[in-house]
């Protein structure tokens, strides 16, 4: 049960003088607690015996206002530091998980469903954060306080009534213990449910227009009521065996209460008890129900904290499928770039995804990168990127092969445009900002002439400040395709990558924009994968790839001149476009 303490020793240790502190104070304030009651009882036997005067009541009262004062302060300074404690988890171990996910490959994403994760970083944490405030609380409340309690019962009214008052506890632990761990597997449970639900609403949310499109509102509807129902049974039966740790320390108390009357009246009459002791005893009795209580209590949470701490544990535990080299090598600038009988295979694919790529290039080179669906080219554009291990072969930059220089160094020298656009639910100005926090509006204005985006924005609403939307969804797909473009063209990056970047812009556009970074990229690298033979017949080199495999390389004016797939495709456009 008390695993998850153990696996939060760092952060204990990390915070031992503040949480030190605050259980110092919570035992001075539980052994406070402690006085009254024994009070109460004197005072009863000075009124019983008659022996009460003014004075006296007036110093009782006076120690019980001191006591309630203190003991005031005492319970505010311990529960500060206490719950401050367990708000530092959350916050400490949310910033790991973030850090986590931003580090993570793709491998990971694909593994792990958005939703689990999402469960794992709020209801997860939440448990955990509860383990390290409410659970340390209950766990001296059931341990130090209840035992204060009984050795007073014990040392100042009678060992023997304590010891029968008593009988119940024991069973109490051991059906709350057996309860506790049908808790731990329950909630488990019940947490993967949530976090496939998570995950079906986010899917549901991302795709909304399909589902609209295909009216498929009252199936999704369907889908997500029978999950959101196998969630809410699952929490139920979590619930149930939640619900039963009440009763059981009620009965419990109930019986001890019986014993405490009824043996107590009896030692009472016999003149072994006085009526002041026996009000005392009842009075401790009635402040060890809550430690009872808080016995089921400390074994809900530390279970629950404990499988909780068990999944983000397992996300926080994942290593990364790229490693960073054990001494890195510095380069100044990438003047030349080489593939080198690079093979690759993805790790859940059954058969090679590239195979033998030898390619050279050089600063200030034009890369066109053309082929049917499916045959590669995102995949060669991943391996320079480093979103999956290195395959078999090699890349080297400057002759520095690129698994002995680090990831950021190499991302940092390349601005990439992605197929799928990534736009962020800002404004059009931060989404371009994000390639370059501190460019000038000078730069800010180049870069949108250079996407071709000047004149839409003429005809947003509030020109650069207009909020994209969630991923962008105020836009169209041309004008969320010409915002990446200038988010990557700000950076002014040394390898400039457009993967498909261009496919919903009409042709027009595309040449203007192939024309500008001609322009304005000379002495750059640039490397285009596309579908549309246009956007790349400047290109200094040309691959077609056919399965992961280099079919033909050469100039547009070498591939036309040749039979193959290039010439082609590039007489079956030039036949649509003659007819559009």
């Amino acid at each position: 049960m008390f695993d998850v303490l153990k696996k939060l020793g760092w952060f204990f240790k990390k915070y031992k003088k503040q949480y030190g502190i605050a259980v110092l104070l919570l035992m001075l304030a539980t052994v406070l607690e402690i006085i009254p009651p024994y009070l109460i009882g004197v005072i009863i036997d000075y009124i019983t015996e008659g022996e009460m005067t003014r004075d006296l009541l007036i110093q009782y009262v006076a120690v019980f206002l001191g006591i309630i004062i203190f003991s005031y302060m005492l319970n505010f300074f311990w529960q500060y530091g206490l719950f401050e404690g367990s708000v530092n988890l959350q916050r400490l171990m949310r910033r790991k998980l973030m850090s986590q996910f931003l580090r993570m490959t793709p491998t990971f994403y694909e593994k792990n469903r958005t939703g689990d994760l999402m469960a794992r970083a709020t209801n997860d944490l939440n448990a955990v954060s509860l383990t390290a405030g409410f659970g340390i609380m209950t766990l001296i409340d059931s341990t130090f306080f209840l035992g204060g309690i009984i050795l007073a019962m014990g040392f100042m009214i009678s060992w023997e009534l304590t010891f029968f008052a008593m009988l119940p506890v024991p069973v109490m632990a051991i059906l709350i213990q057996y309860y506790g761990k049908l808790v731990h597997e329950r909630y488990m449970r019940a947490q993967d449910a949530f976090g496939e639900m998570n995950d079906s609403v986010l899917e549901s949310v991302s795709g909304v227009r399909v589902i609209r499109a295909y009216v498929q509102e009252k199936a999704d509807e369907q889908r997500f009521a029978d999950m959101s129902e196998d969630v809410f049974e699952k929490n139920m039966h979590t619930a149930k065996i939640n619900a039963l740790f009440n009763p059981i320390t009620t009965i419990g108390t109930g019986i001890s209460y019986i014993v405490a009357l009824g043996y107590g009246s009896v030692l009472v009459a016999n003149g072994d008890l006085s009526v002041g002791q026996l009000v005392t005893f009842n009075v401790y009795l009635g402040l060890a129900v809550w430690p009872i209580f808080a016995i089921g209590e400390l074994i809900n949470v530390m279970q629950q904290g404990n499988a909780s701490l068990d999944r983000v544990q397992e996300t926080l535990n994942y290593e990364a499928d790229i490693m960073p080299p054990t001494k890195p090598l510095a380069v100044d600038k990438p003047h030349t770039l080489q593939f080198q009988e690079l093979t690759f295979q993805y790790p859940t694919s059954k058969v090679v995804n590239l195979s033998n790529i030898n390619l050279s290039l050089r600063s200030g080179e034009t890369l066109g990168i053309v082929g049917k669906t499916g045959a590669g080219k995102t995949t060669f554009i991943r391996q320079l990127l480093r979103e999956y291990p290195l395959g078999e072969g090699g890349i080297s930059i400057d002759d520095i092969d690129l698994s002995q220089q680090t990831k950021e160094q190499v991302l940092d020298w390349i601005g990439y445009v992605p197929q799928s656009h990534v736009l962020f639910s800002r404004t059009i100005k931060e989404n371009i900002l994000f390639g370059k926090e501190d460019a000038t509006d000078e730069e800010i204005e180049k870069a949108i002439d250079l996407a071709a985006f000047t004149k839409d924005l003429a005809y947003l609403p509030l020109g650069l400040n207009t909020l994209v939307g969630e991923k962008g969804v105020s836009l169209s797909g041309g004008q969320k395709q010409r915002v990446s473009i200038a988010r990557a063209l700000i950076k002014d990056p040394d390898i400039l990558i457009l993967d498909d970047s261009l496919s919903a812009v009409d042709a027009k556009t595309e040449s203007a924009i192939i024309s500008n970074i001609q322009r304005e990229r000379a002495g750059k690298t640039t490397i285009i994968t596309t579908h549309r033979l246009s956007g790349i017949q400047h290109a200094d080199q040309i691959i077609v790839l056919d399965n992961g495999v280099i079919t033909q390389v050469g100039t547009h004016d070498d591939l036309i001149n040749e039979d193959g797939w290039y010439k082609e495709q590039y007489v079956r456009q030039q036949l649509e476009g003659a007819n559009s």
